[in-house]
């Protein structure tokens, strides 16, 4: 017999402004963001999009031609998986107790990527994700992840999952992590960029989700000073664009927000989830469960890593943090290519049989 979930998990989203000179700057930020919640007793923690080394605010306001040296200094200021600042940030988890979401900027040699690393308690790097489609601008700066980052990871406070900002717009990639029983779902969007607007499409966002999938929604958004934002754009018409955008929230499994959000200056929300209420909501609806039709509606994932070379003679290797690897170890669908031998196979010995 399952027994009722009756844990309770202290989640903390933080807004926060990085720090636009020093990308080890931000991450002294960070690391005292990780304390103070350690102080109020949060067991799990989110930050904005890409915070480290910082979001590239220059390019949504700037043409291509104007932003190589801003692109420049972003990539000096790059984080690599792993490296000096996930070692940093690994300890933190560790001392603290602390499953830690964090965006970042991955420089992987020449490519930039944005990139989301889901840390353990126990200081393991649990998964480290790309953002499947950068969006608009985005494009000129960060290349595209892949299918084998959309993955749910079990970890000290239950199956955490993240997406970063507009990849909240796109159905199958939230039904992938659905499909694999998320609990606490991390969002991240940049903040103080495109108005009030933006702030508003966020909280329809997040809280549908909390809805459809039945699971809690921890939202961080960064955020920026006047004084920053000046220095980014000498231009007051274009300074508009990089004000407002910011809902930093923790919703719950019923669309509700446990704690006023946080739509402007820095700040920490703090809330106790009660994982109870998971089963409260999907015992109305499930949309993976028993409201699922998938005879009817079902989803096909590429899972494999997209990578420029893969020789020949070496077969695929699992993805970096398989969901499947750390949920259960005897539940592990065959590789497509193994699936589609197994079908030549099939062809095989049928074609073969005597009439």
């Amino acid at each position: 017999m399952q027994t009722p979930d009756k844990r309770m998990v202290r989640a903390a989203a933080v807004q926060i402004a990085p720090d636009l000179d020093d990308g080890m700057g931000t991450l002294e930020r960070v690391l005292n963001a990780i304390g103070e919640a350690a102080g109020k007793g949060v067991e799990v923690i989110v930050f904005p999009e890409t915070f480290l080394p910082w979001y590239p605010y220059f390019s949504f306001i700037a043409p291509p031609v104007l932003t190589g040296a801003e692109h420049m200094r972003l990539y000096e200021h790059a984080v690599s998986v792993p490296g000096p600042v996930t070692e940093a940030i690994a300890a933190a988890a560790r001392r603290h107790g602390m499953v830690i979401v964090l965006g970042i900027n991955e420089r992987d040699h020449g490519s930039l990527y944005n990139a989301q690393l889901i840390f353990d308690a126990d200081g393991s790097l649990k998964l480290k994700r790309r953002k499947i489609t950068p969006t608009f601008h985005e494009r000129m700066i960060w290349g595209q992840g892949d299918g084998a980052g959309l993955q749910v990871v079990d970890t000290q406070v239950g199956r955490v999952g993240a997406l970063a900002c507009w990849e909240h717009y796109n159905p199958l990639a939230r039904y992938a992590l659905m499909a694999q029983h998320e609990e606490i779902h991390a969002a991240q969007f940049p903040g103080s960029m495109v108005g009030p607007i933006f702030a508003e499409q966020m909280e329809v966002t997040i809280r549908h989700h909390a809805l459809e999938s039945g699971c809690f929604v921890v939202n961080a958004t960064g955020w920026l000073t006047e004084e920053q934002i000046a220095r980014i754009s000498p231009d007051e018409k274009l300074r508009r664009a990089l004000t407002g955008g910011c809902m930093t929230a923790i919703v719950n499994p019923e669309g509700s927000h446990l704690v006023p959000p946080l739509t402007s200056g820095e700040g920490m929300l703090v809330a106790d989830l009660d994982m109870a209420l998971i089963t409260k909501r999907k015992r109305m609806m499930d949309s993976v469960g028993h409201y699922a039709r998938p005879e009817l509606l079902s989803l096909e994932i590429n899972d494999r890593p997209a990578v420029p070379m893969r020789p020949a003679s070496v077969p695929p290797q699992p993805s970096f943090g398989s969901a499947r690897d750390e949920a259960d170890p005897s539940d592990r669908r065959p590789h497509p290519a193994a699936a589609d031998s197994g079908a030549d196979d099939r062809v095989a010995v049928l074609r073969s049989t005597p009439r």
